[in-house]
């Protein structure tokens, strides 16, 4: 095993006396050990202030993203005997900043999420006395793939539109749109989608750099949702 050397971005930024700065650390690389391993044992033993975001530690819930050694991945997934000695952690950034690793994706993820109306536009009111309408079991399989983006802000942080334009809504969004034109209970049309993803802020900004697709924890198809989406509003319009 192997004696790791880590370089971490400490920074509070309500704290006026903080500054930005890297700190160091080293930890004895155990077996099977993960970077939310390693962070907890520095935290434990070495820096107790460290902040970092964790939840479920089973790359489900997204909250430990980070850069990691400038790509960004989740903390939890990432195995340390896949990592040179020497790793640098820094947070996700376009995200606000709450401390140290600790970023505010929620803020960003649900100013998207209402931007986009991600959530299912009913013909009625829902009953929930009546049971709902068969699906097609390809369907929501469909439906349920694209449905295993945990919002963890890696796609947002690779792509190079969202750098440049902060209301660029990502990869996640256009992810989000496909889902829900998939649906066969939403009952809005092309021209719905359009008005809320059919813009440079949208579909259209995309450059087509595909930074997105390539770190996504989850695996997603995020190059065939950008495409197709981008068809169809530019088709539908």
């Amino acid at each position: 095993m192997r004696t790791l050397n880590f370089s971490i971005f400490r920074h509070t930024p309500r704290d006026p006396a903080s500054t930005p700065h890297i700190a160091r650390y080293t930890v004895e690389e155990s077996q099977g050990m993960t970077l939310y391993m390693a962070l907890n044992l520095i935290a434990e033993e070495q820096a107790p202030d460290l902040a970092f975001d964790f939840v479920c530690r089973a790359g489900i819930c997204g909250s430990c993203a980070m850069l990691i050694n400038g790509r960004p991945g989740l903390a939890c997934r990432t195995l340390t005997e896949q990592l040179p000695a020497q790793i640098t952690l820094m947070p996700l950034p376009t995200f606000e900043l709450i401390a140290d690793l600790s970023v505010n994706t929620g803020k960003w993820m649900r100013a998207m999420s209402e931007r986009l109306q991600t959530w299912v536009h009913l013909r009625d009111e829902p009953d929930p006395n009546r049971i709902e309408p068969r699906m097609e079991p390809e369907l929501a399989e469909q439906i349920y793939e694209l449905d295993r983006c945990v919002e963890c802000g890696c796609c947002v942080t690779a792509c190079g539109t969202a750098q440049m334009r902060e209301d660029f809504v990502g990869a996640v969004g256009i992810n989000k749109i496909a889902r829900f034109r998939l649906d066969p209970r939403d009952t809005r049309k092309d021209a719905d989608y359009y008005e809320v993803i059919g813009d440079d802020d949208g579909v259209f900004g995309c450059m087509t750099l595909l930074g997105c697709h390539d770190v996504c924890p989850k695996n997603l198809s995020l190059q065939t949702q950008i495409a197709f989406i981008r068809r169809k509003m530019a088709l539908g319009k």
